[in-house]
């Protein structure tokens, strides 16, 4: 009988050995999955497919510049259309060739975070802008819920600045 409790405990602690393997695996599908969807966000960036970058976004994203940001005026951008006309076509134009590079992606669970690289040119000012930035995703059943900014807003300040004459 002392054999059989040895080994049943043994059974037991392989099983939940097993069950814990098992969250373990689901989070870090969870990150990937979270990672694909902001991946597409910056692909369709590049592309100029605002449709693509939309399509990611749940109805409620609450969107949020960094602070000092001259962008930061509407925060928090709440919902797709917010994002879009609020935002992205104030952008689109006031900026020639502006861009949102990733360099690098940081995932768990939930949350992505992204460090790049903004460029472009302020078309009023005619000032260059090549400033780092940090992005926070948060990612939940494949919609994106929450982005937050975060970046030198001096130097996108100074950019955005037509000097006098």
């Amino acid at each position: 009988m002392k054999k059989f409790h040895s080994w049943l405990a043994a059974v037991i602690v392989a099983m939940a050995g097993a069950g814990c393997a098992e969250p373990e695996q689901q989070s870090a599908d969870a990150a990937a999955s979270a990672q694909s969807t902001v991946e597409t966000v910056y692909s369709g960036f590049a592309a100029g497919d605002i449709e693509a970058v939309t399509s990611v976004m749940a109805p409620d994203i609450a969107w949020r510049e960094a602070q000092g940001n001259p962008y930061a005026d509407k925060n928090p951008y709440i919902g797709p259309e917010a994002v879009v006309t609020g935002l992205f076509a104030r952008l689109g134009g006031e900026w020639d060739s502006f861009t949102a590079t990733p360099v690098e992606y940081v995932s768990q669970g939930d949350r992505v975070v992204v460090f790049g690289n903004y460029s472009g040119t302020y078309i009023a000012s005619g000032k260059s802008l090549n400033t780092p930035f940090v992005h926070s995703w948060t990612v939940k059943d494949g919609k994106i819920i929450r982005f937050d900014q975060f970046t030198d807003t001096a130097g996108q300040r100074d950019a955005m600045t037509v000097d006098a004459e």
